[in-house]
């Protein structure tokens, strides 16, 4: 049987590395230390008693390479062997010419399969290069670029975003550094480049900007025209304070009872990562059940092929299953501010922030607050406290949801209950 997304998620590592069969000799191989990898199995030629020789392809690594993208570049490879080409011979060639004199797409490819795959914020890094970089110097050979044409790129970014060319700056700095790294080039032109002045972000919203935001993000409301999904996926990182893209990314197989767990891959601190399911998160999420039936996102994008309330024409036949992105939710807050009448600017991470302050308001602890967010904890905590805080965290989101309830209306002001021993510990 042909494999899913899903099923590919859920392989497991085990002390030895194996493969499990999609297709036609395509096989995703996992390692003992869970690195799943594309192989292609094929024969080719004749060995010395007239034996069709087995030979094997490597396409690269899951989930920057999809399950998509694999399925299309083995179909290619199928139709060279039914040509009298050898595929992984003509792999190897035009692997060696792009070694040779690599161009800066041959560059971010590398990066992405070498380096950048094994970080949980790989797509969002990629998609930065993407966007900005990428249409300038797609074909320029690395060895080409140079000082000065970054700076120029990177002040054109900052006209229109300034956090955005610090973040796109510090990206080309490493992919260079990489590239010197690789043999590439010599030397990176971009070394000692210093970054933008940046300053913290400090913004948190008020009682009247949440009532405000929350009621924008009603799914019945037709004149704030927000795309579902993200209406609910801004409301679920108020409610819970995760990260965007963690939230973005919310798989199925992820919730377990009254629990999302986020898995190590998926979480910036490389720690799983359990978070309480509390009433109103529990029913954001079965608001979007309706339209992720088949997806294995809780959030799907209406890029993906598998949302269901889209028109018909929007899905096109290469598209993979995918979730909303975090660059939606900040557009979709910018293009509606107005219409919100929110003045003071705010973006996804800021809701995070504003949870986490409201923590602290309720009387909920440092310790607690910041398991709550993932974080880890520093110095010493950090050796000797095992503890997971799961009790601790229920009592403190709960409490925040009470709190938000009395925010938006929902129910009444109860500021004399006194929170449970657990949450002042710490």
């Amino acid at each position: 049987m042909s494999l899913t997304d899903l099923q590919i998620q859920k392989l497991k590592r085990r002390e030895n590395r194996y493969e499990v069969s999609d297709d036609n000799g395509l096989f995703v191989r996992v390692t003992h230390t869970g690195h799943k990898t594309w192989i292609f199995r094929y024969r080719f030629g004749k060995n010395m008693k007239g034996n069709p020789k087995p030979r094997r392809m490597t396409l690269g690594n899951y989930p920057s390479m999809t399950l998509a993208k694999a399925r299309e570049m083995h179909a290619q490879a199928m139709q060279d062997l039914e040509k009298g080409i050898d595929p992984g011979a003509t792999a190897k060639n035009e692997k060696a010419q792009r070694k040779a004199e690599p161009t800066f797409k041959d560059l971010l490819d590398e990066f992405v399969e070498v380096e950048l795959s094994k970080s949980p914020t790989a797509n969002e890094r990629k998609r930065l290069v993407e966007k900005d970089a990428l249409p300038c110097w797609t074909s320029r050979k690395v060895s080409s670029i140079k000082r000065r044409d970054a700076v120029v790129l990177i002040d054109d970014v900052r006209e229109r975003a300034p956090i955005t060319a610090n973040r796109l700056q510090g990206l080309l700095v490493r992919m260079f550094n990489f590239a010197s790294e690789r043999g590439m080039i010599d030397f990176s032109p971009l070394a000692g480049m210093r970054r933008g002045k940046e300053s913290s972000r400090s913004r948190v919203l008020t009682d009247d900007e949440i009532k405000t935001l929350w009621t924008c993000l009603d799914l019945e409301r037709t004149d704030i025209d927000i795309y579902r999904m993200t209406k609910l996926a801004l409301k679920a990182i108020l409610l819970t304070g995760q990260r965007p893209g963690e939230v973005a990314g919310m798989t199925k197989n992820e919730i377990d009872g009254d629990w999302w767990i986020i898995p190590t891959e998926r979480s910036k601190t490389h720690e799983e990562n359990r978070v309480p399911i509390t009433p109103m998160l529990a029913e954001i999420i079965e608001q979007a059940r309706p339209y992720n039936t088949g997806s294995q996102f809780v959030f799907v994008s209406p890029r993906s092929p598998l949302y269901q309330h889209k028109k018909p024409h929007i899905a096109k036949p290469k598209e993979s299953d995918v979730p909303i992105s975090v660059g939606t939710m900040a557009n979709a807050i910018r293009r509606h501010s107005i219409e919100m009448k929110i003045k003071e600017r705010f973006t996804p991470h800021d809701l995070r922030r504003t949870l986490r302050t409201r923590l602290a308001e309720l009387g909920v602890s440092d310790v607690v607050a910041e398991r709550v967010l993932g974080h880890k904890l520093q110095g010493v905590l950090a050796i000797y406290n095992r503890h997971g805080y799961d009790a601790e965290k229920r009592q403190a989101l709960a409490r925040w949801e009470q709190r938000l309830g009395e925010i938006l209306g929902l129910s009444e002001s109860n500021q004399n209950v006194i929170p449970f021993e657990g949450v002042r510990h710490g």
